[in-house]
């Protein structure tokens, strides 16, 4: 999930870190695509080690878009994350390992944070299909225009949990998407690739972090390994800082707010559900050929460099005159230390610390003034000192009424400054805009207006919206009939000025007057802030939440049983004589089983991914865990805006209660059910032609049943144990597609076998620190980097890793010429549509024919360079031929067949990634600039 706006607060305050990724697109010529080498070199100007995916930050986006069509059935989800990973596999172009990781059953801490976003998600689902259909009859009632309601099953992301026959079905696919890419993508050819799947217990980006650290303890590990993370979460910048490796770079989509989303009652673009009038569809195009697409523009990625940011870091933490020696890297530590104060997934922020407000500013400051007291640092390898924290939170603490007092002036000067705006463009903006054919045209719009069809019957409508404008301001108190006469039902009580505005939420607390402190433990806990016994004891709580977390991200889980138990934080001034405090954890504690975690996540709304029995639990009135699922629940705002900035206020799950009730339907679960509810581990694919191919086949042949290690020499110094795989692809064997419309691997020369990262002693300590032999990358930094996120002056992150390369520039003059020269008349908005390649077919500068030569383009005879590895066409781009099963649902594999074609029309008509492409796709795809 993230910590909220730190992402954007960190790219504003280290602008440098930010580089736009540099991709190579795949070729067409005259419909066919040519496939991208992925085993050149990188365009970024970079070479990649390991790439690991955070595969939940691909799954929701490809299974339910905000800015595209959704897809329409599970068999088009698992195309769209395939090509979604293509995509980021083209980018990074790995040499070593790709590490994919989903995740699996979570630490209680975390379950809790999932149970509350899953309970509301189905209510604010249920609310939302309400409100629209209300909406919908109010508008038809009026003789509103709406299309005819969809009758569609709604999509519950809430499946994708571990447990489900969707993450089942999911961890299938991938299996046979490793085996097709193995056998087919020279870009894979002497990869490693591991699959964590739904079914190996914890987090995906914490079982990533936990493979690093059990790496980087191996004596083989490469100290200057580069390692690239593909996540969305801002908390990976923190895990990333915490392995201490000194190349280290994050992938993640490029945050574009304020996207444009349709209306999901008309489908129009320009307005929300609540705002919809139900007005006829403009015609979109000359000839309404663009009515049913939406304005797609495809998703870029950036890269964040961690390198980068350390040396941000270096320059901002460096104290002079330390009694202690200074060490960077252990200040790097309690600089992601401090930042879990401001938010993350496992406990509440505190009350006065926002990130939005320069709450980390504010801590930095702090703790460079008061760590001359400490005597040392705040955090060691992942331990805490808690007599050195408390000094650093009771000066916070000390400055907490102040900062209450300044938030309330920010928000009424924001408040001030909004309704000023608001009176401003209602007192400017004009009576009335003429619409049709005589609306207004933005300068230097290329389409051309709409005809004049009826000139006198728009004259007449806008002559009787004057009359209206003029009678109404004439008698603001009278009324109007729709056809524009005063009403005789009396006049009409006129608006506040600012009724426009948002009702303002209820805020009881008023921490910017005194007496603060009181009524916050009385309105959240409900105790008195006189008792001191009980906020000792949120204290505790939540000084042992920052130390499990601090463990969490240096050590792996401390406890999978931890919580804390409580919706809201103490005050910084409330840590006192937390020195004493114990923060040791349980050992030997056990993850939930994976339907067992989704009794404890799941709301009743989504029991249907449940065995009928363990649903039954979730909607009994007579169960005896029926108040664990409560239909309605409270949601406090906490002194937010929005519903989903507050907090849920759902009762904490009674682990003891939870697994009484359920030993008595253990027995009600299938062969199949008990297979999802157990835990299993990661998998290990390997190509024919990577080193340790033959030695795990050669486990396969003598059938050796005991655990073996990794020889460090033939995987890149991966070290880790091997055990068979009940369900392994093995070379020379049929790997079946789970997907209907692609092929069975019939010609399969990959492999898998069972892995296991290499087992430390539960007390075992992994040193963060740079590890011995580790290069220091070159400074990016200029002289004049650190000055610009303060002088105003826009910023722009530079292109590629190579900042020394100067991008290619068109003036102005440039510009006008391809707008003069460039057809405007092409049926497709943009300025420089899709031109037709040189070399192609019908183009004036087409290469002769020779006679019975075939029309192959130029293009196509760079395809790859011989010397190249060359592997078979991969078969999931060949036409299928499979008839058994379910019929195709797309036109995706209605590929051209025509046999007096040339080999490469196999790629004729299929999505840049090389794989089966949506009907609807394509024309966007050519709408594009």
């Amino acid at each position: 999930m993230g910590v909220p706006a730190f992402f954007r607060w960190l790219s504003r305050k280290y602008p440098s870190i930010i580089v736009n990724c540099v991709e190579e697109k795949a070729k067409e010529c005259n419909g066919v695509k040519v496939p991208i080498d992925t085993s050149k070199p990188n365009p970024n100007e970079v070479e990649f080690d390991n790439l690991y995916l955070d595969m939940n930050g691909i799954i929701h986006p490809c299974t339910h878009p905000e800015d595209k069509p959704a897809p329409k059935n599970e068999d088009e989800m698992m195309v769209a994350i395939f090509e979604y990973i293509d995509r980021i596999f083209n980018i990074v172009r790995p040499r070593r390992l790709l590490y994919m990781a989903i995740d699996g059953v979570a630490p209680r801490a975390k379950m809790n944070q999932q149970r509350s976003r899953r309970f509301r998600a189905s209510k604010e689902g249920m609310e939302a299909a309400e409100e629209k259909q209300k909406i919908r009859q109010e508008i038809l009632a009026k003789g509103g225009f709406l299309p005819p309601e969809e009758v569609k099953e709604r999509f519950d992301s809430n499946c994708i949990t571990p447990g489900t026959e969707f993450m089942d079905n999911l961890a299938k696919c991938l299996r046979y998407y490793i085996a097709d890419r193995l056998n087919s993508d020279p870009g894979w050819k002497n990869l490693t690739v591991i699959l964590s799947d739904a079914s190996a217990p914890g987090e995906g980006e914490h079982k990533i972090m936990d493979y690093i650290r059990r790496q980087r303890a191996q004596p083989n590990h490469d100290p200057n390994t580069h390692h690239c993370l593909c996540g969305a979460d801002a908390d990976l910048i923190m895990l990333g800082l915490a392995t201490h490796e000194p190349n280290f770079t994050i992938i993640r989509e490029e945050f574009k707010p304020n996207k444009p989303k349709p209306c999901a009652l008309c489908n129009q673009m320009g307005h929300e559900v609540k705002d919809c009038q139900g007005l006829p569809r403009e015609k979109q195009g000359k000839h309404d050929q663009f009515a049913d697409t939406l304005p797609i523009s495809e998703q870029e990625f950036i890269f964040i460099r961690l390198c980068v940011l350390r040396e941000y870091l270096e320059r901002e933490l460096t104290m002079a005159s330390l009694p202690f020696t200074f060490d960077f890297e252990r200040s790097v530590d309690d600089w992601v230390f401090m930042c879990f104060f401001v938010g993350n997934d496992f406990l509440p922020h505190l009350p006065s610390l926002e990130i939005r407000e320069g709450a980390i500013d504010r801590l930095v400051n702090i703790y460079k003034n008061v760590v001359h007291k400490t005597g040392g640092y705040l955090t060691e390898s992942g331990f805490v000192n808690l007599q050195r924290v408390q000094m650093i939170m009771l000066a916070v603490g000390e400055v907490e009424d102040s900062i209450f007092k300044k938030r309330k002036d920010d928000d009424d000067n924001f408040k001030r400054r909004q309704k000023e705006k608001r009176k401003r463009l209602k007192r400017d903006q004009p009576s009335f805009i003429p619409g049709g054919q005589f609306s207004p045209q933005a300068l230097g719009n290329r389409s051309s207006p709409q005809a004049i069809c009826n000139p006198r019957q728009a004259a007449f409508e806008m002559r009787m919206h004057d009359r209206q404008n003029s009678t109404t301001s004439a008698s603001p108190n009278t009324s109007l009939t729709p056809d524009g006469s005063p009403s005789l039902g009396g006049g009409i009580k006129r608006k506040s000025e600012d009724s426009d505005s948002e009702p303002e939420p209820e805020d009881n607390i008023r921490l910017w007057e005194t007496g603060w402190k009181q009524r916050y433990y009385k309105n959240k806990f409900d105790v008195d802030a006189s008792d001191e016994k009980f906020r000792r004891k949120v204290v505790q709580s939540y000084v042992e939440g920052l130390c499990w977390v601090l463990r969490y991200y240096y050590q792996g889980c401390a406890s999978w049983n931890w919580y804390y138990p409580f919706h809201y934080a103490p005050f910084a001034s409330d840590f006192e004589g937390i020195a004493d405090m114990p923060s040791d954890f349980e050992k030997g504690s056990k993850p939930f089983k994976p339907l067992e975690q989704l009794m404890g996540v799941f709301p009743a709304a989504s029991g249907n991914f449940l065995p009928p029995t363990w649903r039954k639990l979730m909607t009994d009135p007579e169960s005896s865990i029926i108040d664990f699922y409560p239909e309605d629940f409270a949601i406090d705002l906490n002194g937010k805006k929005y519903a989903w900035q507050g907090v849920a206020l759902l009762p904490f799950v009674d682990e003891r209660r939870l697994r009484a009730a359920l030993e008595e339907v253990y027995p009600d679960l299938t062969p199949e059910e008990n297979r999802r509810n157990s835990l299993g581990g990661d998998v290990l694919f390997v190509g024919k032609h990577h080193p340790l191919c033959d030695f795990i086949v050669e486990q396969y042949k003598t059938k050796n049943t005991e655990v073996v290690d990794i020889p460090p020499e033939l995987c890149y110094g991966i070290q880790g144990k091997l055990t068979l795989n009940d369900n392994a692809v093995l070379p020379d064997q049929v790997v079946q597609s789970p997907v209907p419309m692609l092929r069975d691997l019939t010609q399969n020369s990959a492999v898998s076998i069972s892995f296991k990262d290499p087992q430390f002693a539960e007390d075992f300590v992994f040193k963060a620190t740079v590890l011995p032999g580790a290069k220091k990358p070159a400074p990016v930094l200029k002289p004049g980097d650190w000055e610009k996120n303060n002088d105003g002056r826009p910023w722009r992150p530079q292109l590629g890793f190579n900042r020394d390369r100067k991008p290619v520039h068109l003036d102005q003059s440039a510009f006008r010429t391809l707008g003069h020269t460039m057809p405007r008349d092409r049926g497709m908005p943009g300025m420089y549509p899709n031109a037709m390649p040189l070399g192609a077919y019908g183009s004036p500068y087409a290469r002769p024919l020779m006679g019975g030569q075939q029309q192959i383009p130029k293009l196509l005879s760079n395809l790859r360079p011989q010397e190249s590895w060359r592997g078979p066409t991969p078969l999931f781009q060949q036409t299928p031929q499979r008839t058994a099963g379910a019929a195709p649902l797309l036109a995706w594999n209605r590929m051209l067949q025509s046999p007096n074609q040339f080999q490469p029309a196999q790629y004729q008509g299929l999505g840049p990634m090389g794989y089966p492409q949506r009907p609807e796709d394509r024309m966007d795809r050519g709408r594009q600039v």
